[in-house]
C-alpha cells in the first residue's frame, strides 16, 4: 500500500484579498465576505484530505453566515442545495483575479443561475 504524501498548499494572499472584496455568491451580502476554500475534488483538482485546505486558487466569496453553513452542512450538500458549481466559480474568479468588475459580474451570474435553479 502506498500512502499519498500531502501536497504543500499554494498560498496566494493577493487572490484571497480579492475574493474578500466580492459579495457572497449565495446571499449577495457585500459585508464580512470570507474566502471559502472548496475542498471537494473535480477534474483537474485533487480531493483535499482531512485537516488540509485547498490551494488558495480554489476559493469563493461567502459571507460569514453562508461560510458557516458550508462547514455545518458539509460541502457537497451545501453546494448542491444552493445550486452553485463552486469549482467552476473558483476557476472563473481565479482567471480574473484582481479585476473587481469582472469578479462581481461572475458572482452575480452564478447567484442568478442559482436562484433560477432553486425555483425550478
Amino acid at each position: 500500500m502506498t500512502l499519498r504524501q500531502r501536497e504543500p498548499r499554494q498560498h496566494n494572499e493577493k487572490h484571497l484579498k480579492y475574493i474578500r472584496t466580492l459579495p457572497c455568491v449565495v446571499c449577495t451580502n457585500p459585508i464580512c465576505t470570507e474566502a471559502a476554500h472548496v475542498k471537494m475534488s473535480a477534474p483537474g483538482k485533487r480531493n483535499v484530505g482531512i485537516g488540509e485546505k485547498a490551494h488558495d486558487r480554489w476559493t469563493v466569496p461567502l459571507c460569514s453566515v453562508c461560510h458557516r453553513r458550508q462547514h455545518n452542512w458539509g460541502e457537497r450538500e451545501f453546494w448542491k442545495t444552493v445550486c452553485i458549481d463552486a469549482i467552476a466559480l473558483a476557476t472563473e474568479l481565479f482567471a480574473v483575479s484582481g479585476d473587481h468588475e469582472a469578479g462581481g459580474m461572475i458572482v452575480q451570474r452564478h447567484n442568478e443561475q442559482s436562484l433560477r435553479l432553486q425555483h425550478v
